[in-house]
């Protein structure tokens, strides 16, 4: 299933890095498409995002892209 177009934006910012964390929630962070620190990446809001944002959300910022 496709995701809207014209869904909510979101920007999401890895501010710690994975060194000491899990596998799972490494490659969590890489699905995300994030690799280094500070590096922002812009996601269509979905309940999926949701449940990973939640998986790593000591690692990450989340806010409301324009």
């Amino acid at each position: 299933m496709a995701a809207k177009k014209d869904g909510k934006q979101v920007k999401v910012t890895l501010v710690r890095s994975v060194i000491g964390t899990t596998e799972r929630q490494r490659g969590t962070v890489r699905a995300l498409g994030l690799r280094k620190i500070r590096q922002t990446v812009t996601h269509t809001d979905t309940p999926v995002l949701r449940g990973m944002l939640d998986r790593v959300s000591h690692l990450v910022e989340v806010e409301e892209a324009k």
